[in-house]
């Protein structure tokens, strides 16, 4: 995800497996002995590796994630009680080490694929059991989790928080998007707001965090940027991934009004937008497609 309207990110951390070898001995000596690799696809903000056979250690990238170490260990074990999908919910936190500067995690692994890369996935029963994972969510008491801010990089709260974004990406693409419908599109969202009492949201609900296991949702995964507030951010993969036929199996299984769906098309127009800017982004197809499919869901084609 990218902070602001900024595109860059500071450099990560190098982490290798040696890397994770080495902590693990340093901290969890009972563990030492158990192989270590990286797992295949790794995400942005953090680095994830098997530890033998059943268990992941998971390490922030860089400083600006390491916040989501100690949100996931308090939150997570209260999210796993009241949803039906697998999270991951670490069962050790270490400290920093000698060769690492950041607090990192030890969870048990879980055993899929990602939905972007199974073969057998049923697109319709995702979008369906995706949907009740996010009704499932709103349902966990909200309690003391963390308000939607800098640490969520401001998924769940007002989208208009990168409103200076999406002015500077139409500036540049004027010769490139349908500008007014653009424009439309986010002024709707920022012309409504979340009234209700702030209830729990993932804040990257993307195909590399859902995890399938014969065709079907067996886990959601990364709440790094988890926290309590407006649930519109959690809609965007109507546009990133669905169809127009699955999006409606989506919205009818998630329960949410009319207008959480406009703040939610402002969440996916400022995603692609910026992303749409720089074509050498790995997401700029992704991207891309979202929004030619806001554009063409407006226009009704």
């Amino acid at each position: 995800m990218t902070t602001g309207g900024a595109w860059g990110r500071l450099a990560p951390v190098e982490i290798s497996t040696e890397t994770v070898r080495s902590l693990v001995a340093e901290q969890f000596p009972q563990w030492s002995e158990l192989p270590v690799s990286p797992v295949p696809d790794q995400g942005n903000d953090n680095r994830t590796f098997r530890l033998g056979d059943d268990l992941a250690v998971r390490l922030p990238s860089g400083e600006g994630y390491v916040a989501g170490i100690a949100k996931e260990d308090r939150c997570l074990p209260l999210v796993a009680a009241h949803v039906t999908a697998e999270v991951p919910v670490p069962i050790a936190t270490s400290a920093p080490g000698a060769a690492y500067p950041f607090p990192w995690s030890v969870r048990r692994w879980i055993a899929g694929t990602t939905a972007d890369r199974d073969p057998a996935l049923d697109r319709v029963a995702l979008a369906r059991d995706l949907g009740q994972f996010l009704r499932e969510l709103r349902s966990v008491p909200p309690g003391d989790g963390p308000l939607a801010g800098a640490h969520s990089f401001h998924r769940g709260a007002h989208p208009s928080a990168y409103g200076d974004g999406v002015q500077e990406a139409l500036t540049q693409l004027a010769d490139r998007v349908d500008v007014a419908a653009c424009w439309a599109i986010w002024d709707e969202a920022v012309r409504t707001a979340w009234t209700a009492a702030p209830v729990w949201f993932h804040g990257d609900v993307a195909p590399g965090n859902l995890l399938t296991r014969d065709g079907r949702l067996a886990a959601v995964i990364d709440f790094g940027t988890c926290g309590v507030g407006d649930p519109a951010c959690d809609l965007v993969i109507a546009w990133t991934v669905l169809s127009e036929a699955e999006r409606g199996v989506f919205r009818d299984a998630v329960g949410l009004p009319d207008d959480v769906w406009a703040r939610a098309r402002g969440w996916a127009l400022w995603k692609a937008l910026v992303t749409v800017c720089h074509p050498e982004s790995h997401l700029y197809a992704h991207q891309a497609r979202a929004l030619d499919q806001l554009i063409g869901e407006r226009s009704g084609t």
